[in-house]
């Protein structure tokens, strides 16, 4: 989470967690509300690098939902960071573009959101939601193709 620290043995606490919700498989609103810098400590599919965890709130069936996601700063993952810019309208599809991640809190896109079966540690199967990729906007509609579909005159 972005904001987890170690507690003192001395603390007050008072998160019960929050309700947890399992969104089904589709196509979801959301608005990046944070993010932290961290660092991947490397795995069999990807080197140590830096990583940004993105708290997206994700509009549901039942109302807001908030997702931790991990955009790693690598070359292999290069298309995926293209992707989520451009979902957020800051790149467009081919451009270069300089991260500027600050400027990332409270732009709004639209992802796609799977559902992920796990096994968890007792055998149990366990089902989490995992974000599939990351989609361009929408193209406005322009004065120029506004009228395409239709004759001035006939009714």
């Amino acid at each position: 989470m972005a904001n987890e620290r170690e507690f003192g043995w001395e603390d007050v606490i008072e998160n019960d967690g929050g309700a947890w919700e399992l969104l089904p498989e589709g196509d979801y609103s959301f608005t990046v509300v944070n993010f932290t810098r961290g660092r991947h400590p490397g795995s069999a599919k990807l080197p140590p690098c830096n990583k940004a965890v993105v708290t997206l709130a994700v509009q549901g069936p039942s109302g807001v939902v908030n997702m931790d996601h991990n955009l790693f700063l690598h070359s292999k993952c290069e298309g995926l960071l293209c992707a989520f810019f451009t979902a957020l309208g800051m790149r467009k599809h081919g451009e270069q573009l300089r991260m500027n991640w600050p400027g990332i809190v409270g732009k709004t896109g639209r992802c796609h959101i799977a559902v992920r079966t796990y096994k968890k540690d007792d055998g149990t199967e366990g089902q989490s939601n995992d974000i599939k990729k990351f989609l361009e906007p929408e193209q406005p509609v322009s004065a120029a193709t506004a009228g395409q579909g239709w004759t001035a005159g006939a009714f």
